[in-house]
């Protein structure tokens, strides 16, 4: 729940005795605001509410603290509607969303980088624009004079101790704009996705995330072009990605804050450049939240669809990636990943598109902690958390028996298993665990060895494919 500050008042108002006539009154009026939506009007009227509300929890808190002779939680549960805490929320959203109005817009930024580069010295040696304490605070003043108070904040002398000063005592200006622009993108993200949270608990569901991408599409250059119709289909493969790397335990529901420092949100405001000119196609391609990767996922699952009944079946899903994948993968990625049908019978069991693409995404993604902590569960056979060597040959059975079909050499799956042991170096030299391979920092690989026959061939050629790619640049 974001709080909005009281300012350290709401301790001066402790003994402050409040008839019930009184506390009728106020409770009548904060009705009214929170029922019409229109606000409260004056500031002093807010403020009177705030510190009232507050001594009111405080009293009733306290006394149950007197009965009980515990400490509570205040995370135990939701605040019922209509209650004093729930109002409190409410109010507390209320002074949290009106921060946009004092958030520096787009002629303020600009106004403010006209002002560091006419205000700062060149580097000699570098060239490079720079400015030192006095400088800092010179610019602060100009800023303060041309855009307004509402841009002191940023020229505080903790925020000029934050960069990296050359021998003189200066710091470079671009550092220093990327960050305000960065702090300012991320306030006003935070508060359009509070205003999309409905029940004010700090989360985003899964349509309140797709509301969010929706309204940034038109902001967001190679995607204003995006046609009316696909949209929605382009939410839902959006917002699935913050899920994978938000939502670790699959609750529904992703952290705000997670998400404004997940590089998923990142990756999509890089969306923002024109792509004519500064963008390439292959960094379209690798984005997943680039039009060209979302009509890239839509229609390969449609392809997979032989039926066109919206969901696949493991008959289905073996076709992905030209058929490279193993048998037993897919049928452990059901039994992990896939929800059982209504009817409760195996051979009902199909994958929906939110889960297939967290499949894709597992797959794309195998070096990171949320993909293969994904890969790892179906590499577990047992669900012992843990393999053992009997798991591996298992495992890569499978991959060896794709290989020799495909016209290579015969090779010893003894040496393979060894050849991962050496790989992981895991702390028990009996079994390799998620930790061991994240540790690692080869996980993907060796969950792509005994997973992907095409996995394994890039593995056992990689040294002819490095080959390929240093031989362009010494060209």
């Amino acid at each position: 729940m974001y709080s909005g500050s009281s300012d350290g008042e709401g301790h001066e108002t402790q003994q402050r005795k409040i008839p019930p006539a009184s506390s009728m009154l106020w409770v009548r009026n904060l009705r009214r605001f929170i029922g019409s939506g229109t606000g409260l009007g004056s500031e002093a009227l807010m403020e009177l509410e705030t510190k009232r509300i507050l001594l009111d929890i405080f009293k009733e808190k306290q006394q149950k603290n007197a009965e009980s002779g515990t400490i509570p939680s205040f995370y135990r549960k939701k605040p019922e509607e209509g209650s004093i805490s729930h109002r409190v929320q409410r109010l507390a959203k209320y002074r949290f969303l009106k921060q946009s109005e004092i958030l520096l817009n787009a002629d303020d930024l600009d106004a403010m980088w006209v002002c560091l580069r006419e205000n700062c010295v060149i580097d000699d040696s570098t060239g490079a624009e720079k400015m030192n304490y006095e400088d800092f605070c010179h610019i602060a003043s100009v800023c303060a004079e041309q855009i307004g108070p509402k841009c002191r904040r940023f020229f505080s002398p903790s925020n000029f101790m934050k960069f990296e000063k050359d021998e003189s005592g200066r710091i470079a200006i671009l550092p220093f704009y990327l960050y305000v622009m960065r702090t300012v993108s991320l306030t006003q993200a935070r508060i359009d996705m509070s205003e999309l949270d409905e029940d004010s608990d700090g989360f985003l569901q899964s349509h309140e995330m797709e509301a969010y991408i929706k309204g940034l599409i038109p902001n967001l250059a190679q995607l204003r072009d995006m046609p009316d119709g696909f949209i929605p289909m382009y939410c839902r493969i959006a917002s699935r990605k913050f899920f994978f790397f938000c939502d670790p335990h699959r609750r529904g529901k992703a952290c705000i804050k997670k998400v404004l420092l997940s590089n998923c949100l990142q990756e999509l405001m890089e969306l923002h450049q024109e792509s004519e000119e500064e963008v390439t196609d292959t960094e379209q391609a690798e984005n997943w939240f680039s039009l060209t990767s979302a009509q890239r996922i839509c229609d390969m699952f449609l392809a997979l669809d032989k039926d066109m009944n919206g969901t696949l079946s493991k008959q289905e899903l073996r076709e992905y990636a030209d058929g490279t994948l193993t048998e037993i993968f897919i049928e452990r990625a059901f039994d992990e990943h896939v929800r059982r049908g209504k009817g409760g019978v195996g051979n009902t069991r199909e994958m929906d598109f939110e889960c297939f693409l967290d499949f894709v995404l597992a797959l794309e993604n195998k070096d990171t902690p949320e993909g293969l902590t994904y890969l790892f569960r179906c590499l577990d056979l047992n669900g012992r958390k843990y393999l053992t060597t009997a798991d591996i040959h298992t495992l890569f059975r499978d991959v060896h028996q794709k290989w020799i079909e495909g016209g290579n050499y015969e090779l010893c799956i003894e040496d393979v298993r060894d050849e991962i042991w050496d790989m992981v170096k895991p702390e028990d030299p009996l079994q390799i665990t998620l930790a061991d391979l994240l540790k690692c920092k080869q996980g993907g690989t060796v969950a792509s060895m005994l997973i992907d026959v095409r996995g394994f061939w890039a593995h056992d050629n990689r040294e002819n494919l490095l080959q390929e790619e240093e031989e362009p640049e010494e060209e």
